[in-house]
C-alpha cells in the first residue's frame, strides 16, 4: 500500500469503544495515548481488538495550538 500521509506512527490498540456508527479506538504509541475515531464498520473490517498492532496515519491540513493567557 502506498499512502500520501507522512506521519506514520506504530501503535497498539488498548481499547475500543463502539457506538452506533463510530468506534473510538484507543492506542498506545510508545507511551503516548492517541484516540482514533473511525466507523464501526471499518473497525470490524480491520479486525481490530485490544492488542492489535496498527499504524496511526495522520494527515491534517491544520494544526492549532493554544496557550493560557
Amino acid at each position: 500500500m502506498r499512502l500520501s500521509a507522512r506521519n506514520k506512527i506504530p501503535a497498539r490498540v488498548v481499547g475500543i469503544t463502539k457506538g452506533e456508527a463510530t468506534a473510538n479506538v484507543e492506542l498506545d504509541a510508545g507511551g503516548v495515548r492517541l484516540v482514533a475515531s473511525i466507523t464501526v464498520e471499518a473497525a470490524e473490517e480491520l479486525g481490530l481488538a485490544a492488542g492489535s498492532d496498527v499504524f496511526a496515519l495522520i494527515k491534517a491540513s491544520d494544526v492549532m495550538l493554544g496557550v493560557d493567557t
